[in-house]
């Protein structure tokens, strides 16, 4: 604990009590006021809470800051703006009898707890710094009577990401600006980031695609409805079709065979329920099925963990700290998963022993995984305290956590083979086997709160049959497909590989994707990641002339040493030095090597309302727009429209694709404003097979599409789905026109 200021003296003390008076004497500092409300009615009287709304001091923007000759010294200011704030802080320290540091259970936290410590002159080695994993207030309590000293290897480990990272930044940004142009930047992270978008942009762009087909066929025994099977081998091997004209032929083979059933299989498929959430995998499955970008995920999860006013409950702490990348829960937490699975489920569904998940071999498993503090606080009980997204998320976590806690789903699953009589065939010689395989769920286990990752798990019936029951083949249906590319990364994808590659850490995933997004090094098409020209003419030239900077297993042997530095057993010092040395060097040749590197421009037809020349096409933070190439004597600017090629319904000029404010595609009428068609749904080229009007395509945040017709009186639109997301649309519009004439 440290001493800030002692009581004055024993007298005034006996006269505070005397006057009955209790004055709040023990000052705790966190990160966000929202939080400060929430802890300051836990710990009640004698304490006050404050906010240092995060870092209080850091490296100054406008220099390099590292005496890189004097040890790596770093040069600390306090922050800007934040002076006001400080004064504030001070003065509240300078009345406590004791000062808390309680920021975040991070190495982000611990190193705003040591820059406090040096702002209010606290000794880092007396028992300052408290930490808790969850708002609540037993953890509340129970941090405030166990206080430690600030950890400084956690702090070295800050402070050296911090260090490389004004590095590189520092060091190889204006080699960017000189070589290519201002504004851009380089960074440690972001730049490996931006070379796997970019590979993996190549593989879609070099890859060959592969035709092939397959043969479905519909079969039936006797009254029972039918059951699809596939073609599997052809005399014992695989089938491998690569053209229609075989695939027909083998069709016509088919349909003049006689089918026995040759063998049935069952057993039972079990599945287990997945760990509750890290912070990857929370971001991952957020993605998948709400739709959430990383950024709206950790801002909604930030609110969750602060706190939400549950009206006579307060402010309340609804999940566990959401930087994490433990699978660990405590032994409250799963005591109380089990008294509400048994109490809702019954006790089959809950395990003999509790259900333990092993952390990966990179995790730091600093603290639990993510839950909801309390699994009584259900989330269809606390809903009408939530936003849409607050609910959404809180729901996610509370049933992935409930799940993992429960037994298994078990599938009954049966697999069909069907064969040829070849003694009885007369047109063909060879072997047919068609293969079905049918499951039912069993017991649901877990999947009675939780899907899980794969939600296409559906019953699949196949009929009563026996071995030797024969069958008749109704209808062989060849199909052609292609070998398709591998998918562009979504955020999803994009963090998973960020994991597994050990690139950055839980709390650097979502910045580093909005850091390539703001530097216009990727732009995002349709929820998936596409690298622009600029990000490929920075990631070739870091290829070229810094391949440690753009190596992903450099960098993942960089986070192990950060990892190391913050374990103890490596110095910060000496890994600074190791980096710094050959990076210098190479930075040095680089410099003399690169000439300056011309950006590619695109004329448009467009010509500039302003001078008359011909607009280009320009790269900014929400893609792409027309500006005039006289820039800076010329500022004019414009968006740049796509034409769709399809006919506005109300005046019959063509729609365009348009770009919001905030970087979202929409559609429109070329004739703006004098036309105020607008749309945030696909235009389609096939009119309404029942009216002719437009149809559009709505795109729910799943991902899954609904095709309507534009026209309100058309038959189609009868009860359809869509009206009532619509009129959604309609509210929200007419809520943010209020608010802007407010």
């Amino acid at each position: 604990m440290a001493i800030v200021k002692k009581a004055s003296s024993r007298k005034s003390t006996t006269k505070r009590a005397k006057s009955g008076k209790t004055e709040k004497n023990t000052l705790v500092l966190v990160e966000s006021p929202t939080k400060a409300k929430t802890i300051e009615r836990y710990l009640g009287k004698g304490y006050i809470v404050k906010a240092s709304m995060g870092h209080l001091r850091d490296l100054p923007k406008s220099q390099f800051a590292i005496d890189v000759d004097n040890n790596f010294e770093p040069k600390y200011i306090n922050i800007r703006g934040k002076g006001a704030l400080i004064k504030e802080l001070k003065k509240e320290a300078s009345k406590a009898d004791k000062v808390y540091l309680a920021s975040d259970p991070d190495r982000e936290g611990e190193a705003i707890a040591w820059h406090l410590a040096h702002i209010f002159n606290i000794d880092v080695s007396s028992d300052c710094r408290i930490v808790f994993n969850e708002i609540t207030k037993n953890a509340i309590q129970k941090a405030v009577k166990e206080p430690h000293p600030i950890n400084l290897d956690r702090v070295d480990a800050q402070q050296a990401r911090r260090m490389l990272d004004r590095i590189v930044g520092y060091k190889l940004s204006p080699l960017l600006w000189r070589k290519v142009r201002k504004g851009l930047s380089a960074g440690r992270v972001q730049s490996v980031t931006v070379k796997l978008i970019c590979e993996r942009e190549d593989e879609i762009l070099n890859f060959v695609s592969v035709e092939y087909w397959t043969i479905g066929a519909k079969l039936k025994k006797g009254k029972a409805p039918q059951f699809t099977a596939e073609l599997y081998q052809i005399d014992g091997k695989k089938v491998d079709i690569n053209n229609g004209e075989i695939a027909n032929e083998i069709k016509a083979e088919m349909e003049v065979c006689q089918w026995l059933v040759d063998d049935i299989k069952n057993r039972q498929r079990v599945r287990k329920a997945s760990p509750p959430f890290t912070t990857s995998s929370m971001q991952q499955d957020a993605a998948r099925k709400l739709g959430f970008t990383s950024k709206r995920t950790m801002m909604v999860a930030q609110q969750l963990y602060e706190g939400i006013d549950l009206g006579r409950k307060g402010p309340v702490g609804l999940i566990t700290y959401m930087r994490t990348d433990s699978t660990r829960i405590s032994e409250q937490a799963t005591q109380e998963a089990r008294e509400y699975v048994t109490t809702n489920f019954g006790d089959k569904y809950y395990p003999a022993k509790p259900n333990v998940y092993l952390a990966g071999k990179k995790a730091q498993d600093a603290h639990e995984a993510i839950r909801p503090t309390s699994v009584m606080l259900v989330p269809a009980a606390i809903e009408k305290y939530l936003t849409k997204d607050q609910f959404k998320l809180y729901q996610l976590i509370w049933q992935r956590f409930v799940a993992s806690q429960m037994v298994p789903a078990v599938f009954d699953v049966v697999s069909v083979a069907v064969k040829n009589k070849r003694a009885h065939q007369k047109n063909s010689t060879r072997e047919f086997t068609l293969r079905t395989t049918g499951s039912k769920l069993k017991f649901p286990g877990f999947m009675a709160v939780y899907s899980g990752v794969d939600t296409s798990e559906k019953d699949v019936e196949v009929p009563d049959l026996a071995v030797g029951d024969e069958v008749k083949l109704a209808k062989a249906e060849p199909a052609q497909h292609f070998t398709e590319p591998p998918a562009r990364y979504n955020d999803a994808s994009l963090v998973k590989v960020l994991e597994e590659e050990g690139i950055g850490r839980p709390s650097t995933y979502a910045p580093i994707i909005e850091t390539i997004l703001a530097r216009g090094y990727v732009q995002r098409v349709s929820k998936s990641f596409q690298p622009t020209e600029l990000g490929r003419i920075v990631v070739e030239m870091l290829q070229t002339y810094f391949k440690d900077i753009v190596d992903v297993k450099f960098s993942a042997e960089l986070e192990s040493e950060l990892d190391s530095i913050a374990e103890g057993t490596e110095d910060k010092t000496d890994m600074l030095r190791k980096f710094y040395g050959p990076f210098s060097e190479t930075l040095e040749k680089a410099d003399e090597a690169i000439g300056h590197v011309e950006l590619p421009v695109e004329v448009s037809d467009v010509p500039c309302d302003i001078c008359g020349r011909m607009m280009v096409v320009k790269q900014g933070r929400y893609g792409k727009f027309l500006a005039c190439p006289g820039f800076p004597e010329c500022r004019c600017t414009k968006p740049l429209l796509k034409d769709t090629g399809i006919k506005c319904p109300k005046c019959g000029g063509n729609i365009v694709e348009r770009k919001s404010r905030r970087g979202k595609s929409f559609y429109g009428c070329k004739n703006y404003p004098e036309c105020d068609f607008a749309t945030w749904d696909a235009p389609q080229m096939e009119s309404c097979p029942k009216c002719g009007s437009l149809q559009l395509k709505h795109f729910y945040r799943n991902g899954r599409g609904i095709l309507y017709c534009y026209n309100d009186a058309c038959e189609t639109r009868k009860d359809n789905p869509i009206n009532k997301e619509l009129e959604k649309q309609r509210q929200k519009a007419e809520k943010a026109k209020e608010a802007n004439n407010e």
